[in-house]
């Protein structure tokens, strides 16, 4: 019950992207084409879980026994970094459009700074269960997944829409749907108290 709660609280209440604003470059520029935001929506996952996985495994087996704790966000940028030119080359031999589509945003996840915060959180609150590690990067995951893809829905919407004011179409129109968007995720708060 606890793993689904950790999972939920990262994906609803603690959205990386709406509550805490680490993530805001990819959820700005990808979110124009629904089709894009789920496909960087999946890779971040995926590199998420992996990552999360992987600095724990590093945290715990490395820095601590060899007490190089101070070193963790440079070993964690590095094996971050890795980790998307995997995928990158993944995607590029096997899912080419997909490719495309996320253009320069692709390997932007190196430095995506929902990535990092995710398994700096993981470290900070779980650095004694990978199962919790695990949950929470996976909800970190999702919830960026959800955040992007209601949002590019949104801009999609908006696209066709005649009725919205000269003056406010493009960017002001877009911030304010993300704002209320993430005026909307603060309804989750106090459903799921850790």
């Amino acid at each position: 019950m606890q793993l689904i709660l950790v999972f939920l609280s990262a994906a609803l209440v603690n959205n990386l992207v709406l509550a805490r604003s680490l993530g805001v470059c990819p959820f700005i520029g990808v979110s124009k084409q629904l089709k894009a935001s789920v496909g960087m929506g999946a890779a971040v996952t995926v590199v998420m879980v992996i990552a999360s996985a992987a600095t724990f495994a590093i945290f715990n087996l490395v820095l601590v026994p060899f007490d190089v704790v101070f070193l963790h966000i440079i070993v964690f940028i590095f094996l971050i970094a890795g980790l998307v030119q995997l995928i990158e080359m993944f995607l590029k031999k096997y899912v080419q459009p997909l490719h495309k589509a996320l253009g320069i945003y692709l390997p932007l996840i190196t430095t995506n700074c929902a990535v990092l915060g995710i398994v700096l959180l993981n470290i900070e609150t779980f650095s004694d269960s990978i199962l919790y590690t695990l949950a929470h990067g996976l909800g970190g995951g999702i919830g960026f997944t959800l955040a992007l893809t209601l949002f590019a829905g949104i801009r999609e919407k908006m696209e066709k829409n005649d009725s919205i004011p000269k003056a406010l179409k493009g960017l002001p129109i877009t911030m304010i749907v993300a704002g209320l968007m993430s005026i909307a995720f603060l309804g989750f708060a106090g459903m799921i108290t850790l």
